[in-house]
């Protein structure tokens, strides 16, 4: 019985010595996984166009159905999107996401993407639904805020590449 205590102050003596594999969070934060799936971010293109096209592919893949999409119709006097439609409503449930990524994998133009932000903290549930304006990354510096006016027909033919606008 004796040598039993002694094998297991030895085991905790041995541990006393060794550095901790806790870190202080958050004055010290670990970083993630290359895969890890987080907060949601709508993206835009370079001119400063949104990729989403309110297809709602992303709502009918969700399988928690946390996700809510409402379209409306783009005009050369307004134009939010290269497609013929824009998001008008985006909004997420983040009480009811279980971050499963499958809203990513369904969009078409990689609107949606689970970026790297794990500090999500509500008050309330109103506060846990993120609207588009939440969501949506900032115009960069390259291109101009939506809505846009765009010259007539422009947007008629196949869509053009974002990446390099005209």
């Amino acid at each position: 019985m004796i040598l039993e205590i002694l094998k297991g102050l030895g085991t905790t003596a041995k541990h006393l010595v060794r550095p901790p594999v806790t870190i202080q969070y958050p004055e010290v934060k670990r970083p993630v996984r290359y895969r890890f799936k987080g907060r949601h971010e709508l993206k835009r293109y370079d001119n400063g166009l949104e990729k989403c096209i309110g297809c709602a592919l992303c709502a009918a893949a969700c399988p928690a159905d946390a996700i809510f999409v409402e379209a409306s119709e783009n005009t050369d006097a307004q134009r939010y999107s290269p497609g013929e439609r824009y998001a008008s409503t985006y909004e997420i449930n983040m009480l009811r996401c279980i971050f499963c990524g499958y809203c990513e994998d369904a969009c078409p133009t990689e609107a949606i993407v689970l970026e790297h932000d794990y500090e999500l903290s509500f008050v309330d549930r109103a506060s846990a639904i993120y609207t588009k304006e939440m969501l949506i990354v900032p115009v960069p510096d390259s291109g101009t805020s939506t809505p846009q006016q765009v010259e007539a027909g422009s947007f008629d033919r196949a869509i053009p590449d974002m990446e390099d606008p005209k």
